[in-house]
């Protein structure tokens, strides 16, 4: 189904359905990304940094820093601020930039 403005401006609340994170339910609402479910239940960091393995989550919510980078339905490097919290969806933490082979 499209999200356009109207439609999410007509909303109107839907049950909450569940994704995984880290193999742990988290409850989404319709329309949610997956970075804003996160963060409702508390979750503030799903990513490490490469080298000191800092703790990093959602910071500009627009998609332009890439703070938010996370493993999704087995991609790495998926922006969650972008992306919506679909019904089934799994969410691991990321280490570095998601590709073994290129951490240094």
């Amino acid at each position: 189904m499209r999200r356009t403005p109207a439609r999410l401006a007509a909303a109107e609340p839907e049950p909450a359905h569940t994704i995984e994170f880290d193999g742990r339910p988290i409850p989404a609402l319709p329309g949610q990304t997956i970075a804003a479910a996160l963060w409702a239940q508390g979750i503030m960091a799903w990513r490490r940094t490469r080298g000191t393995g800092r703790p990093r989550g959602a910071f500009c919510g627009i998609g332009a820093c890439f703070d938010c980078l996370a493993t999704v339905d087995g991609r790495p490097n998926q922006r969650t601020c972008l992306l919506p919290a679909e019904p089934g969806t799994t969410v691991t933490t990321q280490e570095g930039n998601g590709h073994a082979d290129l951490a240094v």
